[in-house]
């Protein structure tokens, strides 16, 4: 941290954070086995949360050039559709689809987050640059970069997300997507260190998005965009710092005018280890179910529980969820619900339909569903607590747990069986479950929405690990898209 008098004109030294960001981004190598076989795990699930997410015209009316006409023949495409647009606009549309149904991976530490969101701007940019060099005759960069790039993402939004938490200030996780893809994607394009500094330190002066449109009484459909709108900044900051435009040294430390003062309570930021590989490792997937993660388990005991209820859904007097002390913070939501967005952010929603229903899937979150009376009866019968445990295993570093208790009692005195899950198929303690969940999820997204010979040659092209890292990236990314009209 710097300790520049603000007052003195003379420019201090970057502060150490954005130094050490510029440091990791710029030069670090990554050797990881488990990190690249799961970041390439990453990329199938994030492309088919993409992929699903076109099904759903709200979701789709935001795609496209920001204005009709704007495209770019030969620009970064979007995956799942035709268009072709300039490497920002195409990281919007990226991101946007990534995160539209609430489905891709979580970090859950002091604050959450998604870190695939990156993939919006890594993605973009890379299409961009491999067709570029193809063009000119270069060689292209390849899947094995993209991996790379993400890998590097998801470590410096997780590690930042470690121990500095931006939910209790009011400012919105997406902020770290913004700083996160800024720094990884300067380097793509060929930034010097300075440049990633330069760049970096934009991205912090561009302050953070309020959370309100996640929670009471605003939620609303902001949060499935605002992680779009922060990997297309990433990308912006680093097409300008790629100019020569100037950094801002102590943008964090400065004095009454930098982030620490302004928006972190005077406090600095905590690394409280060196950036590596390890948020990949240990990145959360949501395999089964498109629902807040400190929900994840409550679902999975929600469905084990739906055949000793679904008969039984007039006798009950109560359900007790226990959960962590943050899901009783987000997600803990009582009265009407507005729409898709406030319910996958309401724990009881969550667990009613799996109880009544014995599912949970996207479209269950439409109106079409929630019109169920059944669903708000049962939520007003539900109590939502804290368990001390859960919160425990939840911070504590070497479990990372989600832990979710469930158990429903009618009125005749009986109940069922208190049903606990610690941590969800998405978790690390569950590779060898999950992973072949994962791979299902990916191929049935591809199969919904492309041809059945465009489906085969996509799955193809991923069944083979070490051909599809050393693909072209401009390669993949023709497999990807489609040939007619782009989504209304």
């Amino acid at each position: 941290m710097s300790s520049h008098d603000y007052k003195s004109a003379k420019r201090p030294d970057p502060d150490s954070v954005l130094v050490a960001i510029a440091d990791y981004a710029h030069g670090a190598k990554i050797t990881s086995t488990a990190a690249y076989d799961t970041a390439r795990y990453c990329l199938m699930d994030t492309l088919a949360c993409g992929f699903q997410a076109l099904k759903y015209p709200a979701c789709t009316k935001l795609l496209g050039p920001v204005v009709p006409g704007a495209v770019m023949p030969g620009g970064a495409r979007v995956p799942g559709t035709s268009f072709e647009l300039d490497p920002v606009q195409a990281a919007f549309c990226i991101g946007a689809m990534i995160r539209w149904l609430d489905f891709n991976d979580t970090w859950l530490a002091a604050e959450w987050g998604h870190p695939s969101d990156n993939l919006g701007g890594i993605l973009a940019v890379a299409d961009y640059l491999a067709r570029k060099s193809v063009m000119e005759g270069e060689t292209p960069l390849t899947v094995r970069d993209v991996l790379t790039a993400m890998i590097k993402a998801h470590e410096i939004q997780g590690v930042l997300a470690l121990e500095n938490s931006f939910n209790r200030v009011g400012l919105d996780h997406v902020i770290l997507v913004r700083v996160a893809t800024t720094a990884v994607v300067t380097t793509m394009l060929g930034g010097t260190r300075e440049q990633v500094i330069n760049a970096v330190s934009n991205a912090w002066i561009d302050g953070g998005a309020l959370r309100t449109y996640r929670h009471a009484p605003n939620t609303g459909s902001r949060k499935s965009w605002a992680a779009g709108d922060a990997t297309s900044r990433g990308v912006r900051h680093a097409l300008i710092a790629l100019t020569g435009e100037m950094g801002y040294p102590s943008a964090l430390s400065a004095k009454t005018w930098g982030f620490y003062d302004v928006l972190f309570k005077g406090n600095s930021f905590s690394l409280p280890q060196p950036f590596g590989s390890y948020v990949m490792e240990n990145v959360l997937f949501k395999i089964s179910y498109p629902a807040e993660f400190h929900a994840q388990t409550a679902v999975e005991c929600a469905m084990q529980l739906h055949p000793l209820v679904r008969d039984r859904l007039s006798e009950i007097d109560h359900v007790v969820i226990e959960t962590q002390e943050p899901g009783v913070r987000i997600i803990d939501k009582t009265g009407p619900l507005a729409n898709p967005a406030d319910r996958d952010h309401c724990i009881q929603y969550m667990v009613a339909v799996p109880l009544i229903f014995g599912r949970l899937t996207a479209q269950d979150y439409e109106d079409a569903v929630a019109s169920d009376p059944r669903i708000d009866a049962l939520r007003e019968k539900m109590q939502v607590r804290e368990n001390v445990t859960f919160t425990q295993d939840y911070c504590d570093p070497q479990k990372r747990y989600i832990g979710n208790a469930v158990q429903v009692f009618f009125r005749d005195g009986s109940s069922t069986p208190r049903v606990q899950v610690d941590f969800p198929i998405g978790h690390r303690k569950r590779r060898e479950e999950g992973m072949p969940v994962l791979v299902q999820k990916f191929e049935a997204s591809v199969d919904a929405h492309f041809s059945a010979r465009q489906a085969a040659l996509i799955k193809a092209t991923f069944a083979n690990a070490r051909k599809l890292e050393a693909m072209p990236v401009n390669e993949l990314m023709a497999t990807l898209v489609t040939n007619g009209a782009a989504p209304a």
